[in-house]
């Protein structure tokens, strides 16, 4: 990699662009919040539609979810290492969903009204472990990742991307992939570092 490539890395990982997702969205930044948006609203819907909201309300129930996250954006904090803004999303999801359970177990029955409360039941379980994963919950999750990725590939020089790419999606070696692309496993290794950095501050799951 050339001086002026790993100055261009350095100006790109380092500067504005790498900045915390949710540090820009407490800033009101419009970009953050279509970003945040994009990356999380298949996911949410996707609980919400488990949790059984019916279709035709989950666009209203998905702008009640991100109001209260913007609401209350500036209370979360990574203070422990399983202190994730997903999980953090995910109670906020189960909240909002409780509260349009309730209002839809208020309807009068042929509203489906009995349908609602049994579904909040089972929303309000104790038992239920909230960030428990199943195979669905999964593949959702790593579309998040896909787009978290291709958002901030354009963040990094080539060589930076395909020994990150090497190493943790396709699961080579350290010293192979240093090996194809003619650089040192350290060089290797600090350009996975950075680029999982950027990942975590994209997704808003890094320590701030």
């Amino acid at each position: 990699m050339t001086e002026s490539a790993k100055s261009n890395d350095r100006l790109q990982a380092g500067g504005s662009t790498s900045r915390s997702l949710l540090a820009d969205a407490r800033l009101a930044d419009p970009e953050a919040w279509e970003r945040l948006s994009r990356l999380y609203a298949p996911l949410v819907a996707f609980w919400c539609r488990r949790w059984g909201v019916p279709d035709q309300d989950i666009v209203d129930l998905l702008q009640e979810v991100f109001a209260a996250v913007a609401g209350h954006l500036a209370r979360f904090r990574k203070e422990r290492p399983e202190d994730t803004f997903r999980g953090w999303l995910l109670t906020i999801a189960r909240n909002k969903t409780r509260d349009y359970l309730r209002r839809r177990s208020e309807e009068p029955a042929g509203a489906g009204g009995t349908e609602a409360s049994l579904r909040m039941q089972q929303v309000l379980d104790p038992h239920a472990d909230e960030l428990k994963s199943d195979d669905a919950d999964d593949a959702i999750f790593d579309a998040v990742l896909r787009n978290a990725l291709d958002a901030i590939r354009g963040d990094f020089h080539e060589q930076t991307w395909r020994a990150f790419w090497g190493v943790v999606v396709e699961g080579r070696a350290t010293a192979d992939v240093a090996a194809d692309l003619g650089m040192r496993p350290g060089t290797v290794r600090v350009a996975k570092s950075r680029v999982l950095l950027r990942l975590r501050l994209e997704l808003g799951d890094a320590r701030e």
